[in-house]
C-alpha cells in the first residue's frame, strides 16, 4: 500500500500528538519525565518505562529550547514540536520508501 508524504506527515503528527498528551494524561507523568515517578502507580510506571525511548525521540531533541525561557508560550512549543516532528516524518518516509523499492542495477538499456 502506497501512503503519498503529505498524507504520512498529517498522521505523523497526529498520532505524535496523541502519544504525548496520552503519556502524560493517562499515565500521570509529568511532561519533562521520562521513566516512571512515584506519584504512579506501579503498572504506569512499568508502561511509562516501557515508551521511555519513544518518548525520548519525540521530545528530546526539543528539550534544550522548553528550559531556557520559562515564559515562552505554548503555541511556540507545538510548533516547535511540528516542525521537529514533520522532518522526522520525512526522513522516516524516505527510509521506508527505500527499504520497500530497492533501486534496480541497470537502466532501461540493461534490460533489453
Amino acid at each position: 500500500m502506497n501512503i503519498s508524504r503529505t498524507k504520512f506527515v498529517a498522521f505523523f503528527l497526529i498520532f505524535g500528538f496523541a502519544f504525548i498528551f496520552g503519556t502524560t494524561s493517562i499515565l500521570n507523568l509529568p511532561p519533562d519525565s521520562y521513566f516512571g515517578t512515584e506519584n504512579q502507580e506501579r503498572w504506569q510506571s512499568t508502561i511509562s518505562t516501557i515508551v521511555s525511548p519513544i518518548k525520548m525521540v519525540f521530545l528530546g531533541p526539543v528539550e534544550p529550547f522548553k528550559f531556557k525561557d520559562p515564559d515562552t508560550p505554548p503555541p511556540f512549543f507545538l510548533a516547535l514540536f511540528a516542525s521537529y516532528w514533520t522532518i522526522l516524518s520525512l526522513v522516516l518516509h524516505y527510509l521506508l520508501r527505500k527499504m520497500k523499492r530497492p533501486e534496480r542495477v541497470g537502466g532501461p538499456a540493461e534490460s533489453q
